[in-house]
């Protein structure tokens, strides 16, 4: 059974799920994601003898947003102070996507709290790689910006595309952010994390989807190369959310992974 409750860090309530007993599992969400979506993973996982956290990270789910943007620094403080207010010594260490990068940058931070590190379609690696569809959509966003100054094109048609562009760009986290949130994810997503790969000593499991179109496979192949003892699991059916798309597969994966 999972239980909903809510701590206060540093007078920003952190909303959570909680669910099982046996040794600790933390997972972090990815961007604009929430606890909700791993609900069906958490339930796997706390059945097969685990305890399983899952926080709102501020700004998502039910935790309010910071009230000035933050960078990776001010989430990797706050999940510090989460595990000691939870009571979580050691744990194993589960990241998607946003919460992957921030999985890595805790890990190689605090090696000492982190049984085993889990990085799923993980958001790591910031050099920009244009793909065809993102180079369209660059051409999209050029050939609309030349429109706009035309008072009808700019209210009806450009309001139209520009959504449209952002998704064909990958970017649609960012069009949808609003107010502080999309400074932060600004900040965020200037910091290059894989700086931090060859620092990680964990021993660590890489999952990606193999038909993810956010984030190419070849980072996590990438990601595996740079940390020691690592290993890398595909999923062939599964795209950038494997715990929304193959919550038994992915479950399947970790346990077989954390069980001795």
């Amino acid at each position: 059974m999972i239980e909903e409750k809510e701590i206060f860090i540093n007078g920003l309530k952190i909303n959570y799920k909680i669910a099982g007993q046996g040794p600790a599992i933390l997972i972090l969400h990815g961007w604009s994601g929430s606890s909700d979506s791993w609900i069906s993973v958490q339930e796997i996982l706390a059945k097969a003898g685990f305890k399983v956290i899952c926080p709102d990270l501020p700004g998502c789910g039910k935790s309010p947003p910071p009230t000035e943007p933050w960078g990776m620094d001010e989430y990797i403080n706050l999940i510090s102070n989460f595990t000691k207010q939870v009571s979580l010594e050691q744990f194993s260490l589960i990241g998607h996507s946003f919460g992957g990068g921030l999985a890595v940058k805790f890990a190689a931070f605090f090696p000492e709290k982190i049984k085993k590190l889990i990085l799923l379609d993980a958001a790591v690696v910031r050099t920009e790689r244009l793909s065809l569809r993102q180079k369209f959509a660059r051409f999209l966003a050029k050939m609309s910006y030349a429109f706009t100054r035309i008072p009808f094109f700019e209210k009806t048609i450009f309001s139209m595309i520009r959504p449209l562009v952002y998704k064909i760009a990958g970017v649609r986290d960012y069009y949808q952010s609003k107010g502080v949130m999309r400074e932060t994810f600004k900040k965020i997503f200037k910091e290059d994390l894989s700086q931090y790969l060859p620092k990680v000593k964990t021993p660590t499991l890489i999952v990606w989807g193999k038909r993810d179109s956010t984030l190419p496979v070849e980072d996590g192949f990438l990601m595996q190369k740079e940390i020691f003892n690592s290993q890398i699991e595909i999923i062939e059916e599964a795209d950038h959310s494997p715990h929304r798309k193959t919550p038994e597969k992915l479950a399947e994966i970790i346990l077989h992974f954390l069980r001795p």
